[in-house]
């Protein structure tokens, strides 16, 4: 026999209620469904992208039926109609002969909305809101599964017990059993002989137990006594006491260690301590243990007020006990340091401050405690502040910037000036739709020791205008630069005037030398555009011709000190730009006309397909303006003047015909001396859904230079052998010094819950180019993820993703 009765619904749903000790009922709203294979994975990352960004826990291997087994599909998901809806009570037997006891037997199911109890027997007193479920108790809701052999309790006091508990999260996976689970109010709970795991239900790889578990919804805070965690049901770690986080919010306590290993600093062991000092700031300190060098504490403090954010980081080791002998610099029993702080502030409508400080003791430091290749790599700290303003039509700038040299090999010579302080204004304000006047404006002290120093003010208003059509532009532009210096006294002291094309020098005559010229330019160009197929497939074909005309006229430089100027690498944009040197301090000469051509190919969404560019410029005087000194490939020599009738051919080449494979190439070819002065080929090709493969062929060579400045092949892939297992592997040869640069191997395995990743490195990590002498360092580097918690010793992700184009 089946009776239905309705109860009393807000009592009814405060059982309901009762009963999910793990965390209480389901926020408002529409509910995800559980996890199945297939619904999570990678994030996507367009072909060709630098850096990808690192993929979600990805819980697609875990098994579809992975769930309790009393889940019913078929339940509303919905937690956000539980105040409206009407109780459905199903049972064999209802007694209702006490007046305020509601005696339900036989399949007991009582439903409503996203919530449903099902039971043998279920005791419900109306007077007291006193329960008692016995019998295969179980409970769903949008949130959670929750079974257990006997439930009792209060629901006005919000008290309950419940015996032998199992539970599984259904909005975030977790999952596991408990021998006792009392709530002892509505925000406190405690359990005994509790477990915690991400992995399938049965099937724990890894979990957490606990003797003892309280929590406290009104702090946060968890707190477990004799916790042991497990993989492969072998305990790792044991802790006696600790606490965690149950909610978003912030709290203080120890995180995963840190463990590494170099030759140059031996082992080392790092445990971070997290410190929630405030909602807006709060800090991190973490002291390690390198074997060769000493004990080094880290800290990290960040803040976060209305308008400012910013973050300090301090490290300091005292009386390093290692030594340098490799490099110009010894560090053995001195203290050691890194600084590094930003800082972004608002200081008005339209005004900001903005600070970047990155000092270190000492030139070695970066090498000795680098964690990766990139950060060893680095040969130059670069240090700023400044204060930014901007407006509808203007832009301002006011600050400093400051260099530090931490390459050991390289002596203090080779750092850029410090531009000590600098400002800048630019504007651009419209007279007409198609004409508008703008300014762009720049002074600055540079400073640097035992060399010539000075100050430098660079202006250069214009007149642009803008005509075009739908097929058609034409954009001419008028400027005049002017760049006047003002040198230290002792100026008369460095000789600093350029190297002529004979190779004679001459002292400066002048402290304050200057020069002024104007440039005119005209950028035109055509746009036509057809219906073509290719390969079955309809695209729309552009054929765009383009016209650059410049003229500057020759003024003699070689009387301006060189303080931040460089030649820039010639390319495909190059052919467009009004100056070949970077900074104020050489602006060329032209009487140029460049001339390019283009063509795409647009699907019907609008995506590029295909393009390819060709180009030259035409030069009808000699570019006398050229730097003091240039590299033929062996030493250093006096510039001649260019007096070629024209640039390198240049060409471009991207091919994307399908979102499987990328082709990028780069050709230059210099009519002159009939060399390549430029090549490049990279190639990307997606295998399955989550693999990769990169190749890449770059060559370049200084123009007059015998030997190629650069030629390195370099091949990378991420090779999926099965849904769980990865190969990963780059390879990066220099065919200009014959050796190998990087070579890195490594596998991964991927399941429901665990990732290892095992990679073997070797690497050139400094380069004496004076004695010509390599250093290399081997490495091995393990990650074990626990998904859903963390992982152990994290440091390959963002190698693997800096070093893979395309890894995920």
């Amino acid at each position: 026999m089946t009776s239905k009765s309705p109860l009393p619904p807000r009592r009814l749903l405060a059982v309901a209620a009762a009963l999910a000790l793990f965390g209480g009922p389901a926020a408002a709203g529409t509910a995800p469904a559980p996890a199945e294979p297939g619904t999570a994975g990678a994030s996507s990352c367009p072909l060709g992208a630098f850096r990808c960004p690192p993929r979600p826990a990805n819980f697609a291997m875990c098994r579809p039926n992975a769930l309790l087994e009393f889940y019913d599909p078929a339940l509303s998901r919905d937690s956000s109609q539980r105040d409206t809806a009407n109780t459905k009570v199903d049972a064999v037997h209802v007694d209702s002969s006490d007046q305020s006891i509601y005696k339900l037997n036989g399949n007991v199911r009582i439903e409503r909305a996203d919530q449903l109890l099902r039971a043998d027997r279920v005791d419900y007193n109306d007077q007291t809101t006193d329960y008692d479920a016995q019998g295969n108790v179980r409970y769903q809701e949008a949130g959670q599964l929750l079974s257990a052999d006997r439930m009792r309790g209060n629901t006005d006091a919000s008290h309950g017990i419940a015996d032998n508990v199992r539970y599984q999260m259904l909005e975030a996976r977790g999952n596991g059993v408990a021998r006792r689970g009392e709530m002892l109010d509505a925000q406190r709970s405690h359990y005994t002989q509790v477990t915690y795991s991400t992995c399938d239900v049965g099937h724990h790889l890894w979990e957490v137990r606990a003797k003892d578990l309280k929590t406290d919804k009104t702090t946060g805070v968890g707190t477990a006594r004799s916790a042991t965690m497990r993989f492969a049901n072998v305990p790792f770690l044991y802790l006696p006491y600790f606490t965690f986080p149950i909610d978003d919010r912030r709290k203080s306590g120890f995180l995963f260690p840190t463990i590494g290993s170099s030759n140059r600093s031996g082992m080392m062991l790092g445990v971070p301590y997290y410190l929630n000092l405030a909602p807006n700031y709060d800090a991190t300190l973490e002291p390690r243990l390198y074997t060769q060098r000493g004990t080094l504490l880290a800290g990290e403090f960040r803040y976060l007020f209305p308008g400012t954010r910013g973050q300090l980081n301090l490290e300091y080791l005292p009386n390093d006990r290692g030594n340098s002998d490799d490099t110009v610099e010894s560090t053995k029993g001195r203290d050691r340091w890194l600084l590094k702080y930003t800082d972004s502030t608002a200081l008005a409508p339209g005004w900001s401050f903005g600070t970047n400080i990155n000092r270190t003791s000492d030139r070695n430091y970066l090498r000795d405690f680098g964690n990766d290749l990139y950060t060893s790599a680095i040969g130059t700290l670069a240090s700023n502040a400044y204060v930014y303003g901007s407006g509808n039509w203007w832009s301002a700038s006011f600050g400093v910037d400051s260099y530090q040299n931490v390459d050991p090999y390289l002596p203090d010579t080779v750092v850029q000036y410090k531009r000590w302080p600098r400002a800048t204004f630019n504007m651009d304000v419209p007279l007409a739709h198609w004409l508008e006047f703008g300014l762009d404006s720049e002074a600055v002290a540079f400073r640097k020791d035992d060399v010539i120093e000075g100050k430098r003010a660079d202006l250069s208003p214009y007149l642009a205008a803008d005509f075009r059509g739908a097929a058609w532009f034409v954009k001419p532009k008028l400027a005049y630069r002017y760049t006047a210096y003002q040198l230290d006294p002792n100026y008369q002291r460095f000789d600093y005037r350029s190297v002529l094309a004979t190779g004679a020098t001459s002292p400066f005559d002048r402290r304050s030398p200057s020069r002024s010229l104007p440039i005119a330019s005209i950028d035109s160009g055509l746009i036509f555009d057809r219906s073509t197929s290719l390969f079955g497939s309809q695209y729309t074909q552009t054929l765009e011709p383009r016209l650059y005309y410049l003229y500057v006229p020759y003024r003699n430089q070689n009387n301006l000190p060189l303080f931040d100027t460089s030649l820039m690498s010639f390319d495909y944009w190059q052919l467009f730009s009004p100056n070949q040197f970077s900074g104020a301090d050489r602006q060329m000469n032209a009487n140029n006309l460049t001339a390019a051509l283009t063509t795409r190919l647009l699907d019907d969404s609008g995506v590029e397909r295909l393009s390819a560019s060709f180009g030259q410029i035409r030069y009808f005087t000699p570019q006398k303006v050229q730097l003091p000194n240039c590299w033929n490939g062996k030493q250093s020599v006096a510039c001649p003047a260019t007096d070629w009738s024209g640039s390198d051919y240049v060409a471009q080449l991207g091919v994307q015909l399908s979102d499987r494979w990328r082709l990028n190439s780069s050709y230059q070819w210099s009519p002159n001396t009939r060399q390549t002065d430029l090549g490049a080929v990279e190639l990307q090709r997606r295998i399955g859904a989550d693999g990769i493969l990169n190749f890449s062929y770059r060559y370049r060579r200084t123009p007059g230079a015998e030997l190629p400045l650069l030629e390195q092949y370099d091949a990378s892939v991420v090779y999926p052998v099965s849904e769980r297992w990865r190969l990963l592997g780059r390879w990066t040869y220099s065919v200009k010094d014959k050796r190998t640069v990087e070579a890195l191997a490594g596998v991964e395995y991927d399941s429901c819950c665990v990732a290892v990743r095992v990679v073997g490195r070797h690497y050139v990590r400094s380069f004496n180019g004076n004695t010509n002498q390599v250093g290399t360092n081997n490495a091995v580097m393990l990650e074990l993820e626990f998904k859903g918690l963390g992982s152990l010793n994290g440091q390959t992700e963002d190698l693997l993703r800096r070093g893979i184009l395309g890894y995920q």
